[in-house]
């Protein structure tokens, strides 16, 4: 993690707070939000210090600060986890793991009525399971999950409300642990320029903490198809396992006919 990605996100959530939620005046200031000084006093640092720290000029602060500063700016949990792993101390490799594990790779293929995935730190999808092949489309033709949903690319689509935001905050996470990764830069490089949406929320730098949600897949034979989408950190490679299950009856049908149609063709 850089330095700059620390004091981006610490000035982001500053100038995101309200003066009036903390009992300061309302009067006109001349930036948005809190000043450093109020924030400082906040988490019990010096002006001095936390100046350094929005200026990419100081220290990795320690976990108590990190704690400090957390609450005195009020993050959600998601950007707590975030701010800890921006103000970690550097030591991750240039680039992320792209290969899956073979024990992860046999788990997905125990799964006959789950699709599941696992995606590397960058979104792309680098396994799965024929269920999702068959719900989501060639994977292998194109395996980012974010060119595919700000680009159009790949087959189904996806109507799911939050994605965006949800690949955004995957990327920006990406791009700050990988700083020198090719490929995360270049998806990165070509979504600013292709994508109105994803430079908006790009700046608004998001923050996600994976976990559950629903999901709609429009696909091209059954239609809307609702699903669970539930998701497995694998940390010490820095991937994820996704589980996409059924939400409703029409989903249950598909998915139920679809694997035992990929049985009959593994016999």
């Amino acid at each position: 993690m850089g330095k700059q990605d620390l004091a981006r996100f610490m000035r982001a959530r500053r100038e995101g707070l309200r003066p009036r939620d903390f009992g300061l005046p309302t009067a006109p200031r001349r930036t948005p939000g809190l000043r450093r000084e109020e924030v400082a006093e906040l988490a019990h640092v010096s002006v001095d210090y936390y100046s350094r720290l929005e200026q990419a000029r100081g220290p990795h602060p320690s976990p108590r600060v990190l704690s400090a500063l957390a609450d005195a700016l009020r993050l959600s949990a998601a950007e707590r986890a975030h701010l800890f792993r921006l103000g970690a101390a550097p030591g991750l490799p240039a680039s992320p793991k792209r290969q899956v594990t073979p024990s992860v790779a046999a788990f997905l293929n125990r799964l006959p009525d789950s699709a599941a995935v696992v995606t590397d730190a960058g979104y792309d999808v680098i396994a799965w399971n024929a269920l999702a092949n068959a719900l989501l489309g060639d994977l292998a033709g194109e395996p980012n999950i974010a060119r595919r949903w700000f680009l159009g690319l790949g087959h189904p689509m996806e109507v799911s409300e939050g994605l965006s935001r949800v690949a955004v905050a995957r990327l920006r996470a990406a791009s700050s642990r990988y700083p020198g990764d090719v490929r995360i830069s270049g998806v990165v490089t070509e979504l600013t320029r292709a994508s109105a949406e994803f430079r908006e929320l790009w700046a608004a730098d998001p923050v996600h903490s994976p976990g559950h949600c629903d999901r709609t897949v429009l696909h091209p034979e059954a239609g809307a198809l609702e699903l669970h989408s539930d998701v497995l950190t694998v940390p010490d490679v820095d991937q994820q396992v996704v589980f996409l299950t059924a939400a409703g009856a029409a989903s249950r049908r598909w998915l139920d006919l679809a694997g035992q149609r990929l049985a009959r063709q593994r016999e």
